[in-house]
């Protein structure tokens, strides 16, 4: 990878401090440059007053449109070895231009989780049919996921439970596919203890529809019951994008405490006794619940937030969906020290055993060189990928034109 170029393409600039997305994205950016790369980050986004910094970090950065040829000329000039679409959004978009002027780079998709899986239990949740095989093979979003999946090199793929779903039910050819979970650093040291830890927290991005949601189920059913039996206790919410609607939710007398935007969330997570996160829908790996081991505080959470994380492993806590359960096993967690500490311990044999940086990023640069060593017979053995881009790239390719002269009359 020394002195090869790689260009992301980013939904959006990475902010670590607002979302798991964020630093996803930057621990991304940063297996790159540690192998020596030239990275350049690209978006059709505008910058929020929480962009991380790229600059300091030696990496370009490029301001992009959407529909605009001035891209072609940006790829012609940079003629990237590697190109990392961030969601399938933007691999609809930008794709066919990669494949058109810059061929012979390699597409990688990062899918951070499957959206249609997160919009299907969504749905579900509103109304009461379940999630059946035949329901997301029939997913309009998933045809369109599925398709950025197949035209790309590889995707990379954040939590086991995808991958099985990707090949079993969806039959896509294990060699388009790596999991990759977050590249976690090494646990940092706790400097609180069981007595020193006080309160309970939630934290997560409120642009978000599963974080907004599970709000008000803390607001709703699961706060008052921990309340009466913990009086004293307060529940500190923090998240970046936080509207009127999430402040209205602020009471003091309920001791249901909103902050906003957390500048450091390790610190404020590492406080609190414990984490709650009664999600009730999405996909992915849940970085919060994550941070919460790092930080050596015990989480209560779903099945959907749980999902991908422990694995075999007890979790640090609890797994509970159900509203009445989820709360009583706060309180049990909270109160009984013996307990807590066996979670902590859960918490840290899950990051040593299926959390080991260095094993997983050793993968990825395996899956990278097999690739690259013959991308052209790569690619051959893909045929279905071939034929999507044939057809999207004249799709894409003449409609975009279109709305680009459009835009030049207006």
């Amino acid at each position: 990878m020394i002195n090869k170029t790689i260009l992301f393409i980013g939904y959006v600039w990475p902010e670590p401090t607002s979302s798991a997305a964020g630093s996803r994205m930057l621990q991304l950016i940063h297996f790159f440059k540690n192998l020596g790369a030239k990275v350049v980050f690209s978006s059709p986004a505008k910058q929020s007053v929480h962009v991380h910094n790229l600059l300091s970090e030696g990496v370009q950065q490029k301001e992009i449109e959407l529909n605009n040829s001035s891209f072609d000329d940006f790829l012609k000039d940079l003629q990237p070895e590697i190109v990392v679409f961030d969601r399938y959004m933007m691999e609809e978009q930008f794709g066919w231009r990669v494949a058109e002027h810059a061929p012979n780079a390699m597409r990688i998709l990062d899918t951070e989780d499957l959206h249609f899986l997160r919009n299907e239990r969504q749905k579900s949740l509103k109304g009461s049919a379940d999630i059946t095989n035949n329901v997301l093979l029939n997913s309009e979003l998933a045809k369109r996921e599925l398709a950025s999946i197949y035209r790309c090199d590889v995707s990379l793929i954040i939590s086991e439970v995808e991958m099985k779903l990707l090949k079993e039910v969806f039959k896509v050819d294990e060699k388009l596919l790596c999991y990759l979970p977050f590249l976690l650093p090494q646990k940092k040291e706790n400097m609180f203890s069981f007595q020193q830890k006080e309160d309970f927290i939630f934290i997560g991005n409120f642009i978000h529809a599963p974080n907004w949601d599970a709000v008000l189920a803390l607001k709703e059913t699961v706060w008052p019951i921990i309340r009466k039996e913990l009086p004293k206790a307060k529940l500190h919410i923090y998240g970046a994008y936080a509207t009127e609607k999430v402040y209205n939710l602020h009471n003091e007398k309920e001791n249901f405490l909103v902050y906003g935007w957390a500048e450091n969330s390790f610190e404020v997570i590492q406080k609190a006794r414990i984490m709650l996160a009664p999600l009730r829908f999405g996909a992915g790996l849940k970085g919060k619940l994550l941070e919460a081991m790092q930080a050596q505080t015990p989480s209560v959470t779903t099945s959907v937030g749980a999902e991908g994380i422990n694995g075999n492993y007890n979790w640090n806590g609890f797994i509970f969906d159900n509203p009445m359960d989820f709360a009583h096993a706060s309180v049990a967690l909270y109160l009984e020290e013996e307990q807590w500490q066996q979670a902590v311990k859960n918490g840290n044999r899950i990051l040593n055993m299926r959390f080991d940086a260095s094993v997983h990023k050793l993968n990825f640069k395996t899956t990278l060189d097999i690739i690259s060593e013959d991308i052209n017979a790569h690619r051959t053995t893909n045929f279905i990928g071939s034929m999507l881009l044939q057809q999207t790239t004249q799709a894409s390719k003449y409609m975009s034109k279109w709305i680009e002269e459009k835009n030049k009359k207006l």
